[in-house]
């Protein structure tokens, strides 16, 4: 060997010797508060779930301004998510013969207005949960003290086509808890919380949330008002962790509680979800419902979701049953869905997420 080659192994073995070692990779934990801070989320929670194993994060605080930390406890308005428990406890009353799928609503719940009767004489329990059922979203602000008495008016014909409406979710609740003789909170607790061991959830507001309850945040990180719903709604109400949230998912993705035909019933697409009277657009050719969750296909096989907006909290959820995963976003953020894409891959990986692409639509 030549003294020169004998000279330049030894200068790159000396320089080697030196090579900085490669800095750490960062923590899921410390991408996610990057995230939340570059979307000037205040406070964050995820779960996600891939078979029996757990990640459970959490990042930020309860209220800007404020030092209390967000924990796997705290308390989260769930908005819309909402919707699918509410869904989940039609389909248990179901499959005991106490409501009927396909029966107009006005013959369970009768209605002083003869307008509203000929409103509920159109529309059933199934266009309700699908979202066909032509009623609006709200004839008026779904947080005023009378968001459950709006006059029915129906914006398209019951049953033509797909139109995101919480006034029918409000009078299908309406219709349940009369024929129930129990209250939305009383039929939570009996058929979903107690039985799946969701200890941090309700419909309404309670005291108990007071040191651990979320408060909201505008688009520029800064505090809203405080909300404490007292009066339930089956639309927008439910106050939930990520952790409770995640274990209503796992329950529903298994079916648990339903019998089998009712359980493919509600993973069963109805057609496009495009909004009545709106141009086509690329995503909603992949979005269609169920009954009460959104559908897309992916690479993963088929995928049930939801989202929530109350506005100043922003949530989303997404579940592929055929790989066994899933993940709950719950955001005390106006800006909490911008956050999405970045998490849903953070945990999950790139894919087709249709869903995301559909609400930027919106």
């Amino acid at each position: 060997m030549s003294a020169l080659r004998c000279i330049c192994l030894l200068l790159v073995a000396g320089l080697s010797a030196f090579r900085q070692p490669d800095p750490p990779k960062p923590s899921a934990e410390q991408v996610l508060t990057a995230i939340a801070r570059r979307h000037k989320i205040p406070g964050l929670q995820v779960v996600y779930t891939r078979q029996q194993q757990v990640q459970s994060l959490q990042a930020g605080v309860l209220k800007q301004g404020q030092p209390a930390p967000v924990g796997p406890s705290s308390v989260f308005q769930a908005a819309s998510l909402s919707k699918p428990v509410f869904a989940y406890i039609v389909l248990r009353l179901v499959d005991r013969d106490l409501l009927d799928l396909d029966i107009p609503l006005g013959r369970y719940l009768e209605l002083q207005s003869s307008g509203n009767r000929r409103v509920t004489e159109q529309i059933t329990a199934r266009m309700v949960l699908h979202h066909t059922s032509g009623l609006p979203n709200w004839a008026e602000n779904a947080a005023g003290p009378r968001w459950n008495q709006n006059v029915l008016k129906l914006k398209f014909t019951p049953d033509s086509c797909w139109h995101y409406s919480g006034a029918g979710y409000s009078y299908l609740q309406q219709v349940v808890e009369t024929i129930t003789d129990k209250s939305l909170q009383e039929l939570a607790e009996e058929e979903v919380f107690k039985p799946l061991g969701m200890s941090q959830s309700s419909f309404g507001w309670e005291n108990r949330f007071e040191q651990q309850h979320c408060t909201g945040h505008d688009s520029q990180g800064q505090p809203t008002r405080v909300r404490k719903f007292r009066e339930p709604s089956a639309a927008f109400s439910l106050l939930t962790t990520a952790h409770d949230y995640s274990l209503f998912l796992q329950a529903l993705a298994a079916g648990q509680g339903l019998k089998p035909a009712t359980h493919a019933l509600l993973l069963t697409a109805t057609g496009p979800a495009r909004h009545c009277g709106r141009l086509r657009s690329p995503a909603a050719e992949h979005i269609t419902w169920g009954l009460g969750v959104g559908l897309q296909e992916s690479s993963r096989g088929q995928a049930f979701w939801h989202w929530g907006d109350n506005g100043d909290f922003k949530n989303l959820f997404m579940v592929f049953p055929a790989t066994g995963e899933s993940i709950v976003l719950l955001t005390n953020s106006a800006n909490g869905l911008l956050a999405a894409p970045e998490i849903l891959e953070l945990f999950m990986g790139s894919d087709s997420y249709w869903a995301l692409t559909w609400l930027q639509e919106q």
